[in-house]
C-alpha cells in the first residue's frame, strides 16, 4: 500500500496550457469591448483564480461575472489544441505512481481539467482533482489540499504538493504538509526560494527528491 501522497498543480507544473489561456482572455476582454491588458500582465496571474485575475486586469466586481463565462466558452474549445505537456511531465507522473498515491489541486474548472488530462493521455494517473468549484476558497488557503487530503484518506505527515507558484506552496504550508517548487511554471526562482527549500528545475526532479525520502 502506497503510503506517501503527491499533489500537483496543472499549470506551470505539469502543462503549458500559456497560449490557449491568453487567447481566452483576448476574447473575453474583446467580446466586452474592454482593453486588451498586456500578455505579460495576464501571466503574471496565472495561479490565481480567474475572478481574482480578472479584477486585478482592471474589470469591475459587476462585470466579472460575465467575463469570466466568456473566457470558460472560449477556453474550452481550443484548450486541447492549445496546451502540451511540459519536458518530462509523464516521467514524473510514472515515477510518481510507484511510490505515491496521486492527485490535482488547480484553480482551473475541475469538468475542463479532467476533459483536457484525458486528452493528453495523464489522467488515470491520478485519483482526485480538486478545482475551483470543489471549493469555497481555492489556494493559497489550505481548502482544496484538505479536501484532496480526505478524498484520498491521506496520513498529512506524508503528502507533498508539488507547484510552480506561491500559491502552492502558501497552501501546502497552511495545510501542514511538504511542499517542493518547481522552476519550469510562472513565477520566478527569487520568490519560490524564500517560501522552501525545495526549488527544482521541473516536476520529475521534485519527484526524484521525493521518491527516494
Amino acid at each position: 500500500m502506497k503510503e506517501k501522497t503527491i499533489l500537483f498543480d496543472l499549470d506551470g507544473t505539469l502543462i503549458d496550457s500559456t497560449d490557449a489561456i491568453l487567447e481566452s482572455f483576448h476574447s473575453a476582454f474583446e467580446m466586452h469591448g474592454k482593453q486588451l491588458p498586456s500578455d505579460e500582465a495576464i501571466k503574471a496571474q496565472i495561479g490565481h483564480p480567474l475572478e481574482r485575475m480578472f479584477a486585478t486586469l482592471g474589470i469591475s466586481e459587476e462585470q466579472i461575472e460575465s467575463h469570466v463565462k466568456t473566457y470558460k466558452m472560449h477556453y474550452r474549445q481550443i484548450s486541447c489544441q492549445k496546451t502540451v505537456l511540459l519536458p518530462q511531465a509523464v516521467k514524473a507522473l510514472d515515477l510518481a505512481s510507484q511510490h505515491a498515491k496521486l492527485g490535482v489541486v488547480t484553480t482551473k474548472t475541475s469538468k475542463y481539467s479532467i476533459e483536457l488530462l484525458e486528452h493528453m493521455g495523464i489522467m488515470h494517473y491520478f485519483k482526485v482533482l480538486i478545482g475551483r468549484e470543489d471549493v469555497t476558497y481555492p489556494k493559497p488557503d489550505p481548502e482544496p489540499i484538505f479536501k484532496a487530503i480526505s478524498k484520498l484518506q491521506s496520513d498529512k505527515n506524508k503528502c507533498w504538493m508539488i507547484g510552480d507558484t506561491p500559491m502552492d506552496i502558501l497552501a501546502a504550508k497552511g495545510a501542514g504538509i511538504h511542499a517542493a517548487a518547481v522552476k519550469c511554471g510562472y513565477a520566478d526562482e527569487t520568490v519560490l526560494l524564500p517560501l522552501t527549500d525545495h526549488v527544482y528545475e521541473n516536476a520529475y526532479k521534485a519527484v526524484q527528491f521525493i521518491s527516494v525520502l
